[in-house]
C-alpha cells in the first residue's frame, strides 16, 4: 500500500468509529460510545503520524503518545483532553474498571465528552487533511 492509501485507511476507518459513536451515544449506549470515541481520535492521530512520519505507526492506545510521536503540537487543555479519553479505552475494556466506567459514563457526561471528541475531529481533520 502507498502511503496515501493508508492515510486514506485511516481517515475513513475513524469516520466509520464516528457514525458507530453518535448511534450508539443516540441509543443510550454511552460507556460504549465513548470508547469508539476513544477509536474515532486514535485513528485520526495514526492518520496524521502516516502524514507526518511513516507507514509503521505505534502500536500503542495512548492518544498524547500518538500525537507526539507525530509531532502534534497541543495545547496543555488538549492534552488533558486527550488524557481522559485515552482512559475510555482502558476503562471499556477491562472488568475491574469496566463497572466503575459504565457508573460514571452518565448521559450528561457522555454528552459533554462526545461533543469535545466532535469538535476535537473537526480540528484534528483540517490538520490531517490539509
Amino acid at each position: 500500500m502507498t502511503r496515501k492509501e493508508i492515510l486514506d485507511f485511516w481517515i475513513k476507518s475513524s469516520d466509520t468509529d464516528f457514525k458507530v459513536m453518535n448511534c450508539l451515544y443516540k441509543e443510550n449506549h454511552y460507556a460504549w460510545a465513548l470508547f469508539i470515541g476513544h477509536l474515532v481520535l486514535e485513528k485520526l492521530l495514526k492518520a496524521h503520524y502516516v502524514k507526518k512520519v511513516g507507514i509503521e505507526v505505534p502500536y500503542t492506545h495512548d492518544l498524547n503518545k500518538i500525537a507526539d510521536l507525530s509531532n502534534l503540537n497541543l495545547t496543555e487543555e488538549q492534552k488533558d483532553f486527550l488524557d481522559e479519553v485515552t482512559t475510555f479505552n482502558i476503562r471499556a475494556r477491562y472488568p475491574d474498571y469496566k463497572n466503575r466506567f459504565y457508573k460514571k459514563a452518565t448521559k450528561e457526561f457522555a454528552e459533554r465528552y462526545v461533543k469535545k471528541i466532535r469538535n476535537f475531529r473537526l480540528w484534528l481533520k483540517k490538520v490531517v487533511i490539509s
